[in-house]
C-alpha cells in the first residue's frame, strides 16, 4: 500500500473541529465520494480508499449529496420491468 502525506493548515484543523487522524479520515471519505461521483472509482474501489466496507460507503454517499445509483430513464425502465 502506498502512503501520501498532506500538509493541513492549523486553521483547517480548528475549523473542522477534529484531530489530524479524524480529519484525515474525513478527507479520505470526501475524496472517495467525489471520485466515485465523477466516475473515476467504482464504489468498491472508493470504499477501499476510504477504508470502510462498501455497504457503509454507499450509505454515506447521501451525506455528500451523491446518488447511490445512477440510472438513466431507459435503464430505470429496464430495471423496474425486471423487478
Amino acid at each position: 500500500m502506498n502512503q501520501l502525506t498532506l500538509e493541513i493548515p492549523d486553521e483547517t484543523l480548528l475549523a473542522l473541529h477534529g484531530t489530524p487522524e479524524d480529519v484525515g479520515s474525513r478527507l479520505l471519505l470526501a475524496a472517495a465520494a467525489k471520485l466515485h461521483e465523477m466516475g473515476e472509482l467504482s464504489s468498491g474501489a472508493a470504499a477501499c480508499l476510504a477504508g470502510i466496507p462498501r455497504v457503509v460507503f454507499l450509505a454515506k454517499l447521501a451525506d455528500f449529496g451523491v446518488d447511490t445509483f445512477r440510472l438513466n430513464e431507459a435503464e430505470l425502465l429496464r430495471e423496474t420491468r425486471l423487478a
